[in-house]
């Protein structure tokens, strides 16, 4: 009598979004794990989330800090999928009872990029004329650019980035900031007319880095995802979503970081604005790179003394009014 071996490789089942720019990176992330364990089958499931579906409503009215995970993680509390990829700075800093970060991986350049309509080719940021219209739909954007340019004219921009684009190539905005990383990712770099300085604005908690969620009981699964994980990448990106938390903003709230590690120093930068641009406060404090959490909330709490609470008190109070 002849044994029967099954063959059928162990299937891994991975959560995206549908948009261009979700799956270029959870196809990427796929690729690395497929690498690193090629004994498991890697499979991707894809899912419409709330961010995706509204699209006529800037980010900041809808309120919802899990705009673009939701979905995903009630997929993954239900075991339709095992874990999903998502852009870090879409991921709330606080994760619904039951799911873990599970990794964090290298961040592709997280700076703000301006984009200029083509009559603009021979302009940087500081030197666009009075009213040139500019695109964002980024609230931390919004309030820097405002405190350093108030004589340009903002706009919402909403819509996936070839959306944004042709808008922009259309004329119906004079320039846009965006993601670096996104642009490069999609492999839209040429389009970056000017890689905005830090000085100008700060990024988003996360930009550049991809953050992968799974259960919170899943070891097994936790150990294999750490197979891609970027340590450096990770204790930055821990300080910044420490630092987010501790000011208990979201989307709708305009902060903005830079870290650096040196050798085993970590630095982070913090910024909070008033929507308007009129009110900031910033600051920058170091401390052991192990230590990143505990200097995210030492920021937060520097920057609080130093004025921050009564920007955050008066955004609360104006989403409150529902406006």
């Amino acid at each position: 009598m002849t044994s029967v071996v099954s063959s059928a490789k162990r299937t891994i089942r991975i959560g995206s979004r549908k948009s261009q720019l979700a799956l270029v990176q959870t196809y990427w992330v796929r690729e690395q794990l497929q690498n690193s364990f090629p004994d498991i089958n890697f499979e991707v499931h894809t899912m419409s989330t709330q961010g995706d579906k509204i699209l006529d409503v800037a980010l900041a009215k809808i309120g919802d800090k899990g705009l673009f995970t939701k979905e995903l993680e009630v997929g993954m509390l239900n075991e339709e999928i095992d874990f999903a990829v998502h852009s870090l700075k879409d991921l709330p800093t606080n994760l619904p009872e039951g799911l873990a970060l599970a990794a964090i991986t290298e961040r592709e350049n997280p700076a703000d990029a301006l984009v200029v309509h083509e009559k603009f080719q021979d302009k940087q940021i500081d030197t666009l004329p009075e009213g040139a219209v500019v695109g964002t739909s980024s609230l931390r954007r919004l309030a820097q650019l405002r405190h350093k340019f108030p004589h340009l004219t903002f706009k919402d921009v909403r819509g996936n980035l070839n959306t944004r684009l042709a808008k922009l190539d259309a004329g119906e905005y004079d320039a846009l900031i965006l993601a670096a990383a996104g642009l490069q990712r999609l492999g839209m770099g040429d389009r970056i007319h000017q890689v905005l300085p830090k000085e100008v604005s700060l990024h988003a908690v996360g930009q550049g880095a991809l953050g992968i969620e799974c259960r919170a009981n899943d070891t097994e699964l936790i150990s294999l995802l750490k197979a891609i994980e970027h340590p450096e990448t990770r204790d930055r990106c821990l300080a910044e979503r420490s630092f987010l938390r501790s000011l208990e903003g979201g989307c709708q709230v305009p902060i903005g970081v830079d870290t650096e590690i040196n050798g085993e120093e970590l630095i982070l930068t913090g910024v909070v604005a008033s929507v308007d641009g009129q009110n900031l406060v910033k600051d920058t404090i170091s401390g052991a790179a192990s230590d990143a959490e505990a200097i995210g909330k030492q920021l937060a709490e520097r920057l609080r003394e130093q004025g921050a609470q009564a920007i955050l008190e008066a955004i609360f109070a104006e989403i409150q009014r529902g406006s």
